[in-house]
């Protein structure tokens, strides 16, 4: 089990109040990760009645959960076109529905009464790197028409009145996706939780499980835990007694840097208040602390320090916006995602009683919301919806095999992206070319009298006398066979 190095400060992590579960306990449910998935579910569980103890090996929001960018908008990682196609259009608009319940959800929590200091703005736009315009428009219809969500269609020129760059062409905005303070989320959503009467116990990791019969029995170094239904939400950290599930998850560490502050020039470059992706799923920024930048980007199937990925960040924040110049990165962190082989999360149960909840790496924190919704309602309330995701069954990831085929993966599509962004703004200067030569040569035409004339004003133009047919002009030839018709 790899370590994930972060920079969340003691106080974040919950150092201070870290409470270690040393005694036997019985509970309705016991839920394995104190990430973002499984106090969601602890969440909407104890809010429903139910006793709720959370086992966290290391500290709330410790890896991925407690260092990602706060982005909440619909959806998953699968295209939407390659989730109908595998599932069927009726059941990938429920899924969407669903994934659309969790943003809410989300919002619902990040009050400024529940979670002080969140830091809630609203508005993500997803840009093209290509020229994809068709594309676009058969999108927006989608969305729109189909799929019950409110989306608006930018052309290459509004992006870029926001964006000043030539990287990007058309965009997808979503005025009702948001974004909130990733770090305090969770912690704020542990506080919920605990407020419900969810028990949370950290520095407990799990040394056994035994899911036969009604009662299933959990083992920590120093306690005994009895539950009815045990949920997996540990990703793939759970360790040596539920390896078959962590290796259905293929390990990516993804990381991100915050700029110093840059002042006004910040925003006189990157005007958009909300955030901004990609839609290779390269980039991922947005402003905060008013006048700083934090950018996420660079990605290994290995663990590392983000420290080392300081000037890769740097770097990529330049080719991007190169009028921002080599800025300072005072800040990096980063954590480790699971991501499955099919693209969509896994949740479901796994035998009676045993649920997972797992696989949410760029699936979004509304996935993640929509996880603890559907489980905590299926157990207590028999909510079967969860069986929409059963198409999307557990897959070995590869183990080393599928780390390195994993990484080499995201290396071509980095630089496909890349080329195919190259192409794309190769072939916009060569129109502009075009039409540049073609306005200075009718200029050209015009200063010279070869160009069409206007008559002066008050002169009407003289009408062309009526020629012949030219049938009639042509000398007279001799029929011959031999000609051809």
């Amino acid at each position: 089990m790899s370590e994930t190095f972060t920079s969340v400060s003691q106080e974040e992590a919950g150092f201070r109040d870290r409470a270690r579960l040393s005694f036997d306990l019985d509970a309705d449910i016991c839920v394995i990760g104190a990430g973002l998935a499984g106090l969601s579910i602890a969440l909407e569980a104890a809010r429903l009645g139910a006793s709720v103890a959370v086992l966290e090996g290391r500290h709330i929001g410790w890896n991925a959960s407690g260092n990602q960018l706060g982005t909440v908008m619909p959806g998953f990682a699968l295209p939407l076109t390659d989730l109908i196609e595998r599932i069927g259009f009726e059941d990938a608009r429920e899924l969407w529905t669903l994934s659309k319940e969790g943003a809410e959800f989300v919002r619902a929590n990040v009050t400024e009464e529940n979670m002080p200091g969140i830091a809630r703005s609203d508005g993500v736009l997803e840009v093209s790197n290509v020229d994809a315009g068709d594309r676009l428009i058969s999108r927006l219809q989608m969305l729109n028409e189909d799929f019950d969500t409110e989306v608006e269609g930018w052309q290459a020129d509004r992006v870029r009145d926001v964006l000043k760059t030539d990287r990007y062409f058309h965009g997808v905005y979503y005025p009702k996706a948001f974004q909130v303070d990733g770090r305090k989320y969770v912690h704020g959503l542990a506080a919920l939780a605990r407020r419900a009467g969810a028990r949370i116990f950290e520095d407990t990791p799990v040394v056994s499980i035994d899911h036969s019969g009604i009662r299933k029995r959990i083992v920590t170094p120093t306690a005994r835990l009895r539950a009815s239904h045990i949920v997996l939400a540990g990703n793939i950290h759970l360790g040596a007694p539920l390896r078959r599930l962590s290796e259905t998850l293929l390990p990516v560490w993804r990381y991100a840097g915050i700029t110093a502050p840059l002042g006004e020039r910040l925003h006189e470059i990157i005007a958009f208040k909300g955030s901004v992706m990609d839609s290779d799923g390269v980039d991922h920024f947005r402003i905060v602390d008013g006048d700083r930048l934090m950018w996420e980007s660079p990605e290994t199937t290995w663990a590392a320090r983000p420290q080392r990925f300081a000037g890769a960040v740097r770097r990529r924040i330049r080719t991007i916006f190169p009028e921002l110049g080599n800025v300072e990165i005072t800040e990096m962190f980063g954590g480790a995602t699971g991501q499955t082989v099919h693209g969509m999360p896994q949740i479901g149960q796994l035998r009676k009683g045993l649920w997972v909840a797992s696989g949410f790496g760029r699936q979004g924190m509304n996935t993640s919301a929509m996880a603890g919704q559907m489980i905590a309602r299926s157990i207590l309330w028999g909510d079967e919806r969860w069986k929409l995701f059963s198409p999307f069954e557990l897959v070995w990831a590869g183990g080393a095999t599928g780390r390195v085929a994993g990484q080499l993966v995201g290396i071509w599509g980095r630089a496909s992206s890349a080329a195919a962004g190259a192409l794309a703004r190769y072939r916009e200067r060569a129109r502009v070319k075009d039409r540049e030569r073609e306005a200075r040569l009718a200029e050209a035409n015009r200063a010279a009298g070869t160009g069409p004339r206007r008559p002066p004003d008050g002169v009407r133009p003289r009408p062309a006398p009526p020629q012949k047919p030219a049938i009639e002009a042509a000398e007279p030839v001799a029929h011959d066979d031999r000609v051809s018709q």
